[in-house]
């Protein structure tokens, strides 16, 4: 064994020193003809080591700053430089004028952070509370209410013993205006809402059911009733305003009211006037603020205001307040029309016909039935009564007709 490693030892030392020795002065050559470069043709795409090359961006000076152009010579097809000016907001040329369209050169917003989101883009920031707040939150607020409606009626049953069209003395409560106002405004909601309903959260319980075709023709038509029901809602809302804001501006017996929660707790209700003070939230809290600025949104996200909703963060910040209101409005109001069908005998028929039974108007409103009863509030504030709401032995209370 030692006598093959030494002959192995001694033929490798004979082969190295019979090597030729290249001359002293011709060594500078072959070293110069490879470092020097190879002339690029004309037009051609130069080329570059890729171990040259970081990941993230070359070692050499300016690779940042580079065009497209001269990005292209060193990474053909690599055009980060125009998308950084796109990220950076850079506007580029566009033939539509400024006028009507001032962000048509520019594709991606600047950064921006909307409550809940993230500080990033405005139209992922946007994306992002819509997602990952409106849609899931508001879903599961009228979810919530609607179970506790479910678990009020089980527990409590229809509220009230009176009927509005018992026998004996009748009171006008809804004129026939005010009536046609409330339908006409109440139509048009529920029509909204429904709509709404469908843009908002029929791709997570619809669309696996009837496909995307169908799906997509049902969205685009609930699309185009809810823009054109939306200035009924306008219009209707601003009759209810006006008709009804006179009697639900608060007084000393609302605040009895509310310190007894309406006398849910007991067997009596709480004396008052014609509406009482849930009544008189609802109209300020459930229908009056939130409904002006839900219109005003409503209004900007279908361009109807003059200079609003060109810009796309003008439409983001409607489109957040709309929807947040909107879902608002829908869990306050599922609990008016649950105390306005099921909830309490007699208040559907109200108004229905427009007419109560003096005792449903004392059960429900006392002091306001007092106030008929002593002639302060005409029972009868439209024309002439039928026939069959006054009997002859019971005259119309306050004396009037």
């Amino acid at each position: 064994m030692k006598h093959l490693l030494c002959a192995l030892l001694l033929a490798s030392g004979a082969a190295w020193a019979q090597a030729p020795a290249a001359p002293a002065s011709d060594a500078a050559a072959p070293a110069a003809a490879v470092a020097a470069p190879v002339p690029a043709a004309v037009g051609a795409v130069k080329s570059q080591n890729i171990f040259d090359v970081k990941p993230d961006a070359s070692e050499e000076p300016g690779y940042a700053q580079q065009t497209n152009g001269e990005r292209a010579k060193v990474q053909p097809g690599n055009n980060a430089p125009m998308w950084r000016q796109v990220r950076d907001g850079v506007t580029g040329y566009s033939s539509l004028p400024a006028s009507q369209a001032p962000e048509a050169g520019n594709l991606i917003q600047p950064f921006a952070q909307y409550p809940g989101s993230r500080y990033t883009t405005a139209g992922q920031a946007w994306r992002e509370v819509r997602n990952n707040w409106i849609i899931p939150y508001g879903a599961a607020l009228l979810g919530i209410t609607v179970l506790a409606l479910a678990i009020f009626f089980v527990t409590k049953g229809t509220l009230g013993h009176a009927d509005a069209e018992a026998g004996g003395r009748r009171i006008e409560r809804f004129t026939p205006f005010e009536r046609a106002a409330h339908w006409s405004n109440a139509i048009a909601f529920v029509t909204l809402a429904i709509t709404g309903i469908l843009m908002a959260f029929g791709k997570f319980f619809l669309l696996p059911v009837l496909g995307a075709q169908l799906f997509g023709w049902l969205a685009y038509a609930a699309k185009n009733v809810h823009n054109f029901m939306g200035p009924l809602f306008a219009v209707s809302l601003t009759v209810i305003i006006i008709t009804f804001i006179k009697d639900n501006i608060a007084n000393r017996a609302d605040f009895v009211w509310l310190s007894k929660a309406g006398g849910m707790f007991t067997n009596k209700e709480v004396p008052s006037h014609r509406f009482n003070a849930g009544e008189k939230g609802m109209f300020w809290w459930g229908i009056t603020i939130p409904g002006v600025f839900v219109v005003l949104s409503g209004l900007v996200l279908d361009k109807l205001i003059p200079g609003w909703g060109l810009l796309r963060g003008e439409m983001q910040i409607a489109h957040m307040v709309h929807a947040t209101l909107a879902l608002w409005m829908m869990a306050l109001l599922l609990g008016h029309i649950y105390m306005g069908t099921i909830g309490m005998r007699g208040a559907y028929k109200a108004m229905k016909t427009g007419y109560v039974s003096e005792a449903w108007a004392r059960e429900h409103h006392e002091l306001w039935a007092d106030d008929v009863r002593s002639g302060k509030i005409p029972a009868q504030r439209s024309g002439a009564a039928p026939a069959a709401q006054t009997t002859p032995s019971h005259p119309a209370v306050g004396g009037t007709s």
